[in-house]
């Protein structure tokens, strides 16, 4: 009995000890649990600071003429001469090509000589009618005295309606011919193949050649393209969170990379008013003015629009948000007592490496580096460049420069 009394208190013991070293190493895991150390942790910090961001959006596309047409030839013939070459300037109604005209020369001829004979029929029936109308009026004057019968007076007024008659069918004959003759020219004209349009300028460049002197042509058969290049159109397509911050009359910056070190300005002309079920993005056109038309159709260009812009925002790191207890909120740096405190916050403009911070007002510094293994209230330590006097002490009017990135812009 006594040896199981024994047994029975060293169980105890060893229990007791057991129970005091697991409440001991729970309590240190507890304290150093995930995102917090019992040691300060090492940070680096970044002053918040007060400058202009702006909300751009990079798009990319493609440059087209802002208008384009090809010529061809309302009749068929043999192309004799082609009178301009690629990159030629055409005006306004300028003959660029010319084609057999033989034929056509012909049917002309023809028309012409048609037109001679139905009018001497006209004529010659206009004579009958005179001689028709005497003869009408001596027999109503003979039948008045009684002298010429009825079936005479009836005789002569028959033949002068049919003279009247014929007379018309003449004079309509003539104007068929006359027609006839006038389209015979305005084929003749198409052998002489004309750059026509009416907008724009006077002025515009061949694009394409299609065809060589000598060639069999058919009607409608392209045989240069006509291209408007001042001013040019830049197609881009926008995604659906930027759909809606595009408007027409918004200005953008155009770049490309034939010349880098250049920029052009355009601005939204139009904004399609759907988005592809495929691609669920939206077509906008740029209008480029093109002076020194310097740039090119085909050309791959990228362009920025400027959604916003706000001026003395207050601006942070990126790399300082963070997330707790699902908020959104950074860890500001009090450098004096080597804590670092959490703060929600609403960002506004996210613009590359910089957000805007809408609220709360916050001033100092913020943590960028070691933030993930912060909690609100951790002691931190940090580099000599990080403490208040060796930072320098207006960093928010150290410059004006406009707070933007080559990046999409983007609104949380």
């Amino acid at each position: 009995m006594k040896k199981f009394f024994s047994v029975l208190l060293v169980f105890a013991i060893v229990t007791v000890a057991g129970w005091q070293v697991y409440k001991r190493l729970t309590a240190s895991s507890n304290k150093n649990g995930p995102g917090r150390s019992a040691a300060p942790v090492a940070v680096e910090t970044k002053p918040i600071r007060k400058d202009i961001i702006r909300d751009i959006g990079v798009f990319t596309g493609s440059l087209l003429p802002k208008s384009q047409f090809v010529v061809a030839p309302k009749v068929a013939g043999w192309l004799e001469k082609l009178l301009v070459n690629i990159g030629d300037e055409v005006h306004q109604n300028q003959v660029i090509a010319i084609l057999d005209d033989e034929e056509y020369t012909q049917q002309v001829q023809q028309a012409r000589a048609e037109v001679q004979v139905a009018k001497a029929n006209a004529e010659n029936c206009t004579s009958d009618l005179d001689i028709a109308k005497r003869e009408y009026d001596r027999a109503k004057a003979l039948r008045e005295k009684q002298i010429a019968s009825a079936s005479e007076l009836d005789e002569s007024e028959a033949a002068f309606n049919a003279c009247q008659a014929r007379l018309k069918v003449s004079l309509a004959q003539v104007a068929q011919k006359e027609a006839a003759l006038k389209a015979a020219d305005v084929r003749l004209s198409y052998t002489k193949v004309q750059a026509f349009w009416e907008d724009g300028d006077d002025t515009r460049v061949v694009g394409e050649r299609f065809v060589d002197e000598g060639s069999l042509l058919q009607v409608n058969e392209p045989i240069v393209s006509i291209l408007e290049n001042n001013p040019l159109t830049a197609v881009v397509y926008v995604i659906e969170r930027d759909y809606q911050k595009v408007k027409v009359g918004q200005q953008s910056i155009i770049t490309n990379d034939a010349s880098p070190d250049k920029t052009f300005t355009g601005n939204v002309i139009r904004i399609a008013p759907l988005l592809k079920e495929s691609s669920r993005q939206a077509r906008v056109e740029i209008e480029i003015p093109n002076p020194g038309q310097f740039l090119k159709p085909g050309m791959f260009v990228r362009a920025q629009i400027e959604f916003a812009r706000h001026d003395n925002a207050t601006l942070i790191p990126y790399a300082a948000l963070v997330k707790r207890e699902g908020k959104e909120g950074i860890f500001i740096a009090d450098l004096k007592n080597l804590k670092a405190l959490f703060t929600p916050v609403k960002t506004g403009i996210i613009n590359g490496e910089l957000v805007e911070v809408i609220e709360p007002g916050i001033s100092g510094f913020v943590v960028t580096l070691g933030n993930h293994l912060l909690e609100d209230g951790s002691d931190i330590t940090v580099s000599e460049k990080n403490r208040p006097e060796k930072t320098p002490q207006n960093r928010d009017n150290k410059s004006n420069k406009e707070s933007a990135s080559p990046g999409s812009g983007d609104s949380r």
